[in-house]
């Protein structure tokens, strides 16, 4: 014959285990001036407290973001501006060594043709040169990206996940 009060007893939770799962005596309930009910959190604050908190730590936040993308775009726009002021500059010294070599292809193709057909000859060629070039220049913009702050929006979406990881716990 088995003994069935020791089984009962094998299963019957301790008062120590009771005590750990027991649930937590309830936090008081506070009422604010316009009715609404709030329970505190664990530090003390109202609800509606940390919900103003966490407007305004969003609110900084975005504030923050777009000061930062202000900053890089103005750092990028000052490098973009010396670079092409850099570019300028040689395509101006590029466009007076080809006014030189026009004149020096002119006057050799002048030693067999007449001065008006080496001339043609010679900006028939340039117009095919700066078609060709055209065609390039056209279909290297095209692959270009849009100019981003990419830090900052990096830093925004960085933002946005870490609200919600802790949103959802």
């Amino acid at each position: 014959m088995t003994d069935t009060s020791r089984d009962t007893r094998s299963t019957r939770p301790s008062e120590s285990e009771i005590r750990k799962t027991s649930a937590a005596p309830a936090a008081p309930v506070e009422t604010q001036g316009n009715g609404h009910r709030t329970s505190p959190s664990q530090d003390g604050k109202s609800v509606g407290v940390l919900v103003k908190q966490a407007s305004e730590q969003l609110s900084d936040l975005v504030r923050s973001e777009l000061r930062l993308a202000q900053a890089e775009m103005a750092a990028k726009g000052k490098r973009a501006g010396l670079g092409g002021g850099f570019f300028g500059g040689a395509g101006l010294m590029a466009l007076l060594a080809l006014q030189a070599l026009v004149a020096g292809g002119i006057a050799a193709i002048a030693l067999k043709l007449p001065v008006w057909a080496a001339a043609l000859i010679m900006a028939g060629g340039l117009l095919l040169l700066a078609a060709g070039l055209a065609l390039l220049g056209r279909m290297e913009t095209r692959k270009v990206t849009p100019l981003k702050p990419e830090e900052a929006i990096s830093g925004v979406k960085t933002d946005v996940e870490r609200i919600k990881e802790r949103a959802h716990r």
